[in-house]
C-alpha cells in the first residue's frame, strides 16, 4: 500500500476529507520521526513499539569476494510487532 492508498483508507474509515487525513498521517510520521531522533520510544498499545538501538562498527566481508570492509558505528531503527497485529496477520 502506497501513501496515496493508506491516506484514501484513512479518509473513508473515520469520515474526514482526504487532505484532513494527510495532514494527521505527515503529523503522525514526523512526530513519530522526532521522537526517534531523540531516541526515544513509541508504543502503539496492540500495534508495535518503535525504538532506536546502536549498531557498533565492525569489519565485515563482501560476499564473493576476499575483501574487507570497515563498517562505522550507527543508530538504527527497530519495531517490536505488538500481539493483536501479530494475531491478526496470522489469522488471515
Amino acid at each position: 500500500m502506497k501513501k496515496a492508498q493508506l491516506i484514501q483508507e484513512v479518509a473513508t474509515k473515520a469520515g474526514v476529507s482526504k487532505q484532513d487525513a494527510e495532514k494527521v498521517i505527515n503529523a503522525t510520521i514526523s512526530t513519530v520521526t522526532e521522537a526517534l531522533s531523540q531516541k526515544k520510544t513509541v508504543s502503539f498499545i496492540g500495534f508495535g513499539t518503535f525504538s532506536t538501538a546502536e549498531r557498533a562498527a565492525r569489519t565485515t566481508r563482501v560476499p564473493g569476494t576476499d575483501r574487507t570492509v570497515d563498517v562505522e558505528a550507527t543508530t538504527v531503527v527497530k519495531f517490536k510487532v505488538g500481539k493483536n497485529l501479530k494475531e491478526s496477520v496470522a489469522n488471515k
